[in-house]
C-alpha cells in the first residue's frame, strides 16, 4: 500500500489537515512548515492519487471529439488532421475520446466525464447533440458549421470561397462551367452552392445555365459522374472538393484528354495528393488542422475559466485562400449555355453505393 497523507502527518509531527494544505499549496500553511511537509513526503515516496486530485479540481482531463460519423465517416484526412491538431495543443495533459454523433444516445452526455467537447459537424441533424452539451454546461467548440444555438464556432466562409472560385473561372473566360456538388442535405454543400450561384447572378447569368451534378465528396463519385460531366461539353469544372476532382481527371486521362487543355478544374480543400493524381490543381485551401488547432486552443481557454466568468460565444473565421496552380486555362469569346438549359436540380447523382459514404 502506498504512502498516505496520514503517514506523512505522523512522520512530520503535524496534523492531517496541515499536510493536505501544504500538498495543495494553500497559503494557510507557513513556508517553513510547508517545506518540512514537502520534504517529508518526497523522502517517503508519496505519490498523489490522480483521480482524487482531479475530483477535487472538478477535472477529468478528458476531451470528447465528436464527428458526425465514425463507421462511415468523412475521410481519413479529416480524422487525421483534426486529431493531430488537438494532440498538438493538449500534448500529454488531456486524453481524447473520439466518437460519432450518429451513435450518441440522447441524454447520455455527462459533464463528469468530459471537461470539454469538440464537435466536427456536417448538418443540422447534430443540433440536438449541440444543445445537449449546452444544456449540461459542457464547454463545446463546433467546427465547420454555424449552429442555431449560442456555441463557440471555428470555420471557414465556404460560401465566400466558392463565390471567389466561380468568379475565377468566369474571369478566365469560361462560360460553360459544370458544377460537381456534394450531398444536398449537408450544410457545406448548401453554403458552397449559394456561393457560386451568387457569383453567376452578379455577372448576369442564371443558375439554370450551369449543369450541376450531385456527388458524395468521394473519389469514386467523381469517377462515376465524369462521363456525364464531359457530355455537357463544359470547358471548366467547379468541384466541391479535391477528391472528386481527382476522380474526374482519372476518366479524362483514360479518354486521352488532359487538364486544363480539355477541361479546366478548380477544387476545394487543398489535398493535392500524389496518391490520386499528378494534376497541378487550383483549389481553395481549407486546413482542417488549422481549424481544429484554433478550436482546441479556444476550448482550453473555456475550460480554464470558471463557469460564471465565461464570456459570450465566439465565431472565428479562418482564411480560405484560392491556391492558383496550373489547372485553369484562359479562354475567350465563349458563349454560355442558353437560359433554362439545365433546370435547378442536379442532372445526375453519385451511385447508391457511394451515397452511403458522405463527407464534407
Amino acid at each position: 500500500m502506498g504512502v498516505t497523507i496520514k503517514d506523512i502527518a505522523k512522520e512530520a509531527g503535524v496534523s492531517y489537515s496541515t499536510v493536505s494544505r501544504a500538498l495543495n499549496g494553500l497559503s494557510l500553511v507557513n513556508a517553513e512548515t510547508r517545506d518540512h511537509v514537502l520534504k517529508t513526503a518526497k523522502r517517503m515516496g508519496y505519490m498523489p492519487n490522480a483521480s482524487a486530485v482531479n475530483l477535487r479540481r472538478n477535472r477529468t482531463y478528458m476531451i470528447g471529439v465528436y464527428f458526425s460519423q465514425i463507421n462511415e465517416m468523412s475521410s481519413p484526412e479529416v480524422l487525421h488532421e483534426v486529431v493531430t491538431a488537438i494532440f498538438d495543443v493538449v500534448k500529454e495533459k488531456y486524453l481524447l475520446v473520439v466518437k460519432g454523433v450518429d451513435h450518441h444516445v440522447k441524454g447520455s452526455l455527462n459533464p463528469a466525464v468530459f471537461d470539454g467537447i469538440i464537435t466536427v459537424t456536417q448538418s443540422e441533424s447534430e443540433e440536438d447533440f449541440i444543445k445537449e452539451a449546452l444544456d449540461k454546461k459542457i464547454p463545446n467548440v463546433v467546427l465547420n458549421r454555424k449552429s442555431k444555438y449560442p456555441v463557440d464556432t471555428v470555420m471557414t466562409d465556404e460560401e465566400d470561397a466558392m463565390y471567389r472560385s466561380m468568379n475565377y473561372l468566369l474571369e478566365h473566360g469560361h462560360r460553360r462551367i459544370a458544377v460537381l456538388e456534394g450531398p444536398a442535405n449537408l450544410t457545406s454543400t448548401i453554403q458552397r452552392h449559394n456561393g457560386w450561384v451568387k457569383a453567376v447572378k452578379e455577372k448576369g447569368f442564371s443558375e439554370d445555365q450551369f449543369p450541376r451534378f450531385e456527388g458524395d465528396f468521394r473519389y469514386d463519385s467523381g469517377v462515376h459522374l465524369a462521363e456525364a460531366i464531359v457530355g455537357t461539353k463544359a470547358t471548366a469544372l467547379l468541384s466541391f472538393n479535391d477528391e472528386m476532382a481527382f476522380g474526374v481527371e482519372r476518366v479524362l486521362l483514360r479518354k486521352g484528354c488532359s487538364v486544363p487543355e480539355d477541361l479546366s478544374i478548380i477544387g476545394f480543400d487543398n489535398w493535392n495528393k500524389t496518391m490520386y493524381t499528378s494534376m497541378d490543381l487550383t483549389t481553395v485551401e481549407r486546413s482542417m488542422y488549422a481549424i481544429a488547432h484554433e478550436a482546441c486552443e479556444l476550448l482550453l481557454r473555456r475550460i480554464e475559466q470558471k463557469k460564471d466568468e465565461r464570456e459570450g460565444t465566439k465565431t472565428i473565421y479562418l482564411d480560405a485562400p484560392l491556391i492558383e496552380r496550373g489547372s485553369v486555362a484562359q479562354i475567350s469569346d465563349q458563349q454560355p449555355y442558353p437560359r433554362g438549359s439545365f433546370g435547378r436540380k442536379p442532372l445526375a447523382a453519385a451511385s447508391s453505393e457511394s451515397d452511403k459514404k458522405n463527407k464534407a
